[in-house]
């Protein structure tokens, strides 16, 4: 890649061969505070000095593999902009099938929850766009919840974040329904040290085991939270649907079921708890 110097334009910083042209426009409008279309309307406005070393610094960070995401401090999910820290993972187009099904099954004035939130996003997603609803969203990290907390007050939803290892600090509380997007990586797989994972916190990505470590255990303690009849939905692994129905056929699930993703890929899986005891 040229240098770039002070004094180039906004065209000239576009021709470079490196990042790839839809990234550097991201990142030059970043840099310069910029939107696309006054990218090129302002096309031959020239780099000051500490602009030209901002771009370089940003571009040096794509090529060397960081996350645009985190670059830039934002990323879109399900039609809302979202602030995104190496703290918490980036949240990704197939989570939106999460969303949809929640916001589908969840009832008037239901009260959902979220387990390992992150960002917020799907927590946050439902609250948009469910304003009769009572969100609750927990995570075991205190940043996380940090970015969770801006980003609900970025789009106005009351979403109540609470810090908990999974079901230990909701001791009297149930819901209509929960929702998880648990870390489902299994340990050693080499996803994990390629493209955007290398950058993001193992600890949300697998649960250093089977990958299903987290799912067994958010299934197995559901029921002590879910009123009856209430929806338990699940993100798993592209290979894991078969093994997620089945625990939750275990737990003595009803409506077992998997749906697939834009890709075909069955994505989430879940379940209703009996409505009356066997």
């Amino acid at each position: 890649m040229s240098a770039i110097l002070a004094g180039d334009t906004i065209d000239t910083v576009l021709r470079l061969s490196a990042p790839e042209l839809a990234e550097r426009r991201i990142l030059l409008g970043h840099a310069l505070g910029l939107t696309r279309v006054e990218l090129i309307t302002r096309s031959e406005q020239a780099l000051t000095p500490a602009q030209a070393a901002a771009v370089a610094e940003l571009f040096a960070r794509r090529i060397a593999g960081e996350p645009i995401a985190y670059l830039t401090g934002t990323r879109e999910f399900y039609g809302l902009r979202f602030e995104v820290t190496p703290a918490v993972l980036i949240p990704r187009p197939e989570t939106e099938l999460l969303v949809e099904l929640a916001i589908d099954r969840l009832p008037r004035q239901g009260r959902v929850l979220d387990m390992g939130t992150g960002c917020g996003a799907i927590a946050v997603a439902i609250a948009n766009s469910r304003r009769d609803a009572a969100v609750s969203a927990i995570d075991l990290s205190d940043a996380a919840l940090v970015v969770a907390r801006r980003n609900a007050t970025y789009h106005a939803v009351q979403v109540q974040l609470l810090r908990s290892d999974w079901y230990a600090a909701l001791a009297g509380q149930s819901f209509d329904m929960i929702v998880a997007n648990p870390p489902y990586i299994v340990e050693g797989d080499h996803h994990l040290s390629e493209g955007d994972l290398r950058f993001e916190p193992v600890d949300a990505l697998t649960d250093h085991a089977d990958g299903l470590s987290a799912l067994r255990y958010i299934i197995s303690g559901a029921t002590a939270f879910l009123e009856r009849s209430g929806w338990l939905l699940l993100e798993h692994g592209y290979d894991q649907a078969e093994a997620v129905r089945s625990l939750l056929d275990t737990a003595q699930f009803t409506e077992v079921q998997s749906w697939a993703d834009l890709a075909g890929i069955a994505r989430v899986s879940g379940g209703r708890r009996r409505s009356v005891t066997l």
